[in-house]
């Protein structure tokens, strides 16, 4: 990373509201349930299925997260009303975990029971290292009542092979991630080498054990190698999916889409936009040159 990009991630916190916003749009459909209705609507018309996230995370208080539940649930009916290929998503701090593991599930078995009724399916996010074990509770407990819950897994844990040897027999549904969180090395691979190899061998045990994998990432080699893991292992395509995140990499979204592929892409939405948008930006440094324009283009309209 050069010294410029270095400074510009150092000045995210001072960008200002329309610069950061304009910036954001590249990675949020917007801050309404209708603006992440619509960019649903449009990703289905191009070919590419959806997944409905609402920003935001470690509620403060249990009123907040019942309003989180009502949102998700309107997300829902809304979804299953408009008949897009699209299901939700939903962080369990979100939905109080930090608060009240009991609370948590009670949440999570609302909305689920909910998403089943009106046909959708709900996938129970996983968040840093402190919230594993809480996390793996709450998605036994629903899938013990209901079969149209996921989980998300993270490559990067060293934890991650046991986890999957230990989940409950039965139909299983995961979206295999890298993880984004910058996990202790005692606990964590922290080489991007390593966290592919452990990413592909992982995706192997799933697939092993007849599981619906997700394979979330944007890196384009080893997207060959999952492919090549998809052949060998003769995995039908109803098995699997590609999963992106809403405004990277597009040009791989249609490369994998044309190539047969099921494509599913991510789509945030909500106010609390910022710090998912200044992770986007801290991922993915190319994007400064644009922002520095902007900058430029703020400044001379004052």
């Amino acid at each position: 990373m050069g010294t410029f990009q270095r400074l510009a991630i150092a000045s995210l916190p001072l960008l200002p509201r329309p610069i950061m916003r304009a910036v954001a749009s590249r990675y949020i459909a917007g801050e309404t349930m209708d603006e992440a209705m619509a960019e649903l609507q449009s990703l289905g018309e191009r070919g590419f299925r959806g997944i409905i996230d609402i920003l935001g995370e470690d509620v403060k208080d249990e009123a907040e997260a019942r309003e989180v539940l009502l949102e998700y649930s309107e997300c829902a009916r809304r979804i299953a009303e408009r008949e897009l290929e699209s299901y939700v998503s939903v962080k369990p701090t979100h939905l109080g975990l930090r608060l009240s593991e009991e609370l948590a599930v009670e949440l999570y078995l609302e909305l689920g029971r909910h998403c089943k009724a009106v046909g959708i399916f709900l996938r129970v996010e996983m968040e840093d290292h402190s919230t594993t074990d809480a996390t793996l509770r709450i998605f036994e407990r629903l899938r013990s009542e209901l079969d149209n819950v996921g989980l998300v897994l993270q490559a990067r844990l060293f934890r991650t092979a046991k986890d999957i040897e230990n989940l409950a027999p039965g139909p299983l549904s995961v979206r295999m991630t890298k993880g984004i969180y910058l996990e202790p090395g005692e606990i964590a691979h922290v080489e991007p080498e390593p966290i592919r190899n452990s990413y592909v061998e992982l995706v192997r045990q799933l697939f092993e054990r007849d599981a619906y994998v997700s394979l979330a990432t944007h890196d384009e080699p080893m997207g060959e190698a999952l492919i090549a893991l998809v052949n060998e292992l003769e995995i039908p395509k109803t098995q699997y999916e590609f999963q992106v995140l809403l405004g990277v990499q597009s040009q791989l979204w249609d490369k994998w889409r044309d190539a047969g592929h099921p494509v599913r892409v991510y789509v945030p939405y909500g106010p609390d936009w910022r710090a998912y948008s200044t992770r986007r930006l801290r991922k993915n440094p190319q994007i400064f040159g644009h922002v520095f324009r902007d900058m430029l283009c703020f400044w001379r309209r004052r």
